[in-house]
């Protein structure tokens, strides 16, 4: 909505990864050359961590992006708490292969050919697995397995583990050591400093071709900095909201008090973990008549921040209506001309 107020070519701080906006932090740029490093040795398993929203997905889908297409099989699973053969079923459905009714024995049979086809044709297979700090000892085991794929000269497949930092925690277990001895490369992605953070919401915005308009200050790249705390799905959110804001209000330039505005705006919402907590824990307290004076004003003046948010959106809303339905009457408009055209 606030792409063509602005004249961007697309929203600059959508949520899904997408590799056109690959921002090379410092950190970024350390991860990709370790990514390059094991990806040059062709085998094993490639580890990556970092909180959630740190960019890790975004990462690779840079990295699989500078590869040639034409040698890259690549899958990607989200991991669950899945059994042994379920996690082999998922790998094989990920390699677009047959997987529903069949033993384990055959899917195995179904993988390794599948890999050793492409391995012949001269491509690379790659599995990605999201999440894998919810890999269960068995998946684990059942990935490693698969590493064992070979031919004369290399491993059939390499895989790719991005998980939370306490995946870190997990890969330090005794259980955890044969797949400890198959990790070529592994990296923690840590969030973006404060320089970094401006650095990112400006690259964003230009690779949309952002000229200047909104413009920001000093102040309120600080503001996005601390409350995001340089997480680049936290920033992403926040801007978006912002330049929402800009648009109904009709800003051409966003300072801290802005920045302060749209922060309280989600502090209110369900989604804020310190909203969540400290009002789940007050209503708590107050149900069982033990409340503290000090978590009942606590209570009181979120439910007062919640009453002026809404008050605030009351009017934007309208706005939004308004404009949907005068884009609707002129579509409508439209239509009846070109139907009066064709009858003449």
């Amino acid at each position: 909505m606030y792409e063509d107020y602005y004249l961007f070519s697309a929203k600059p701080f959508q949520l899904n990864p997408d590799p056109r906006f690959f921002f090379g932090s410092k950190g970024h740029k350390r991860a990709m050359a370790y990514l390059d490093y094991g990806l040059s040795l062709g085998e094993g398993f490639i580890v990556i961590t970092g909180e959630v929203g740190a960019g890790k997905t975004t990462l690779v889908r840079n990295l699989f992006r500078q590869l040639e297409a034409h040698n890259l099989i690549a899958a990607q699973l989200v991991s669950t708490q899945l059994d042994a053969e379920d996690t082999l079923r998922s790998v094989a459905a990920s390699f677009g292969l047959q997987h529903e009714g069949l033993t384990k024995s055959a899917l195995l049979k179904n993988l390794e050919d599948f890999l050793s086809a492409a391995t012949r044709q001269g491509k690379r297979a790659l599995l990605v697995v999201d999440e894998a700090q919810n890999l269960t000892q068995r998946a684990v085991e059942e990935l490693r397995m698969l590493s064992n794929f070979q031919n004369d000269e290399r491993s059939l497949i390499q895989t790719f583990l991005l998980g939370q930092p306490e995946f870190r925690g997990i890969l330090q277990s005794p259980d955890m050591q044969q797949l400890r001895q198959r990790v070529v490369a592994s990296y923690h992605l840590g969030p973006l400093g404060a320089d970094e953070t401006r650095g990112y919401i400006e690259h964003r915005l230009a690779t949309v071709g952002w000229q200047g308009n909104p413009s920001f200050d000093d102040a309120a790249f600080v503001a996005l900095h601390q409350f995001t705390g340089g997480i680049p799905r936290r920033l992403n959110t926040t801007c978006d909201r912002l330049l929402l804001l800009g648009f109904l209000e009709e800003k051409s330039h966003f300072g801290e008090a802005e920045v302060d505005e749209v922060v309280a705006d989600l502090k209110t919402e369900v989604a804020h973990q310190d909203f969540g907590s400290v009002a789940v824990n007050s209503a708590h307290s107050i149900s069982n008549g033990v409340a503290s004076g000090e978590e009942t004003q606590q209570l009181v003046q979120r439910l007062e921040q919640v009453e002026r948010s809404v008050n605030r959106m009351l009017p934007i809303v309208r706005k939004i209506l308004y404009a949907v339905s005068e884009r609707h009457a002129g579509d409508t408009d439209e239509g009846q001309t070109d139907g009066r055209d064709v009858a003449h």
